[in-house]
């Protein structure tokens, strides 16, 4: 996957800005793809190169994280924690906190940096000096004492796997479902997984998120052993995603790199990621590889995306950036002028297709999940074929 990127031979007037052309070129494509005829089945990858069935492992792989504290304690900011923010530091140094219980500790001051009072949305820095509450997981739930409303919530996370076994869910997360809660917020993923809880006490806890508009897939922990080699994976972008939208025109060229630095902006009702500076405050670089698959009269193209990096909002920004923002984006489409498609619902059009992951106990997790109504209706009207190839699958893995 190293090797030198060959530039498409076009007019650097036809490039869009922040966007550079990777290697995945026309001359790539099966044979197939390129004469018209029938494309190969979803993702490039043949057949008898894919991950094997998952095969459990000896648990000794990763060891069983220690139990929560009952005490005080203090911990130091190590390098691998440097700029995480504040909550997801809880998460991964203590899995199975719920995110309600870390929202409390942290609102109510019992949490420390260098001795003051954080937001759960800080970032650390390496050496910083942490103090941590005494810790607790809720009390457990009992199938058989589960009211009418939790047996229904149960039934409605059960309909959403893609994949389970005794340490890791995928999860099919529906378009307008926030993952976890917030203001304004009634219902979400976080809370929903209370009814899961086994009989230790565990609850299935995030290992990362999605926006609340994005449909796809959803990795859930079962365990807190899982929960700590998932998270480790994400930090060491271990975890493959892959990312399908359709966007406004068609960007030029057709495969690309986009590599920017991007920083949080409060407004009066709402926060955006903004294209930043280096240096700029808060600003973190984010590296988004793009193709487009298939067009629709050149006024909309499908893109597969595979993000590099997992910043908020990362892909919803990068592609304004480029001048091709995701349809039904209601924070990032600034296209003046511009008329929807007759037919075409105004909702986010953002899907996270596919999840590939190594499994805590050994082979790999690799989830696919299905266009949500609004998208595939969206497909249907402009005849776009879901199971074309896929040229995202030739991006680097940098």
């Amino acid at each position: 996957m190293s090797r030198r990127v060959k530039r498409p031979l076009r007019p650097a007037g036809d490039r869009p800005k922040g966007a550079r052309p990777y290697r995945g070129s026309q001359a790539e494509r099966p044979q197939a793809h390129r004469s018209g005829g029938k494309p190969p089945a979803r993702f490039a990858a043949p057949r008898a190169t894919r991950p094997e069935p998952f095969v459990a492992e000896p648990a000794e792989i990763v060891a069983e994280p220690p139990p929560l504290p009952t005490k005080v304690q203090t911990v130091v900011v190590t390098a691998d924690e440097n700029n995480m923010r504040v909550d997801r530091f809880l998460e991964a140094r203590f899995p199975g906190l719920s995110f309600s219980h870390i929202q409390r500790i942290v609102r109510k001051g019992e949490l420390r940096v260098n001795g003051k009072r954080a937001d759960s949305k800080d970032r650390l820095e390496e050496g910083q000096s942490i103090r941590i509450p005494p810790l607790k997981l809720d009390a457990p739930h009992f199938a058989g004492s589960l009211s009418e409303a939790a047996q229904k919530t149960l039934q409605a996370l059960k309909d959403m796997i893609l994949f389970e076994d005794a340490d890791v869910m995928v999860l099919n997360k529906p378009a307008g479902l926030a993952v976890q809660g917030g203001s304004g917020i009634t219902r979400n993923v976080d809370d929903m997984l209370e009814v899961m809880r086994d009989a230790k006490g565990q609850k299935p806890r995030l290992v990362h998120r999605l926006d609340k508009e994005t449909a796809g897939c959803l990795l859930i922990a079962k365990t807190r052993f899982a929960a700590t080699a998932l998270t480790g994976s994400f930090r060491h972008r271990s975890a493959r995603k892959i990312y399908w939208a359709l966007v406004a025109g068609v960007p030029k060229p057709k495969q690309g790199r986009i590599s920017t630095y991007l920083a949080k902006e409060e407004g009066e009702e709402d926060t955006i990621m903004r294209i930043a500076a280096h240096g700029d405050e808060g600003a973190s670089h984010a590296v988004t590889y793009y193709a487009v698959v298939e067009t629709s009269a050149q006024k909309l193209a499908w893109v597969s995306l595979k993000p590099v990096t997992g910043r908020t909002h990362q892909l919803r920004a990068h592609m304004a950036h480029i001048d091709h923002a995701i349809v039904g984006d209601p924070k990032y489409f600034n296209k003046e002028n511009w008329q929807l498609p007759g037919g075409l619902q105004k909702r986010l059009h953002l899907l996270a297709r596919r999840i590939v992951i190594p499994h805590p106990r050994g082979g790999v997790i690799d989830a696919t999940a299905p266009l949500p109504p609004h998208m595939l209706q969206s497909w249907n009207l402009l005849g776009l074929e879901a199971d074309r190839f896929d040229p995202i699958e030739n991006a680097p893995e940098e």
